[in-house]
């Protein structure tokens, strides 16, 4: 069983690393099984967040307007994380965010994990739900749901009372980390004339309310394109 790790928890814009953006990162180093240090951090994801984030977060865009960009603070992440494995409730979502932002700014990481969701599924199978929430109040375990730092945090005491449940020499697999595997790759800045065409159908269209079309990459630029062209025409 892991007694070293960094357990990591994002909130993001949706589900998708490939279209949706993170806005707000939470990190617990854990030494000999003790949390130690924390990192924490809201992300400008260069967009208005849609009511339903808002709602299950309570993150405003007020919040978000003045915080770095992802690529200003994917650095001092992965510095932070280091050679530790890594933690977390569904830790493949988390993982692939952090790997596409870090790819991009042409770092490496590459890890191994523990999900705590697998280990639910597995020994708790007739629960109503193994969300986070739900089991943190099924162990008592004190939570603020859905904020990344509370959620991290929450997930070590999972960690740790799952353990104290179901870790045995014959389930000892399923405590013990796993590579993490997403394949993504680097993206390229939007072009000039992209942007320039952004720029001008959004006049054209009186969009007053999208996003920020100078921290876009040549993708998104062409799903925005293409968006606007399907609602209003050529």
């Amino acid at each position: 069983m892991m007694e070293d790790y960094v357990c990591i928890d994002l909130e993001t814009t949706g589900l998708n690393p490939k279209t949706d953006k993170i806005i707000e990162i939470g990190a617990v180093r854990v030494t000999g099984g003790t949390q130690r240090e924390s990192f924490e951090t809201f992300v400008n994801p260069g967009r208005v967040l849609e009511e339903r984030i808002t709602e299950l977060t309570g993150i405003r865009d007020a919040q978000l307007k003045d915080a770095p960009d992802i690529m200003e603070v994917i650095g001092a992440l992965v510095d932070f994380i280091g050679e530790s494995r890594l933690l977390g409730h569904s830790i493949l979502f988390d993982f692939s965010f952090v790997k596409k932002a870090a790819v991009n700014s042409r770092l490496v990481f590459e890890k191994e994990g523990v999900d705590t969701l697998k280990i639910a599924r597995k020994y708790l199978p007739d629960l109503k739900s193994r969300s986070l929430d739900y089991l943190c109040g099924y162990y008592q375990i004190p939570h603020t749901a859905h904020r990344a730092l509370a959620d991290a945090k929450a997930t070590c005491s999972l960690y740790d009372r799952l353990a104290q449940d179901f870790y045995t020499q014959e389930t000892e697999e399923d405590f013990c980390p796993a590579r993490l595997i997403y394949q993504v790759k680097r993206e390229q800045p939007a072009t000039r004339a992209q942007k320039e065409r952004l720029y001008k159908l959004m006049q054209q269209h009186n969009i007053i309310q999208g996003p920020d079309i100078d921290r876009m990459t040549r993708n998104e630029a062409s799903r925005f394109t293409d968006k606007i062209l399907a609602v209003y025409g050529r």
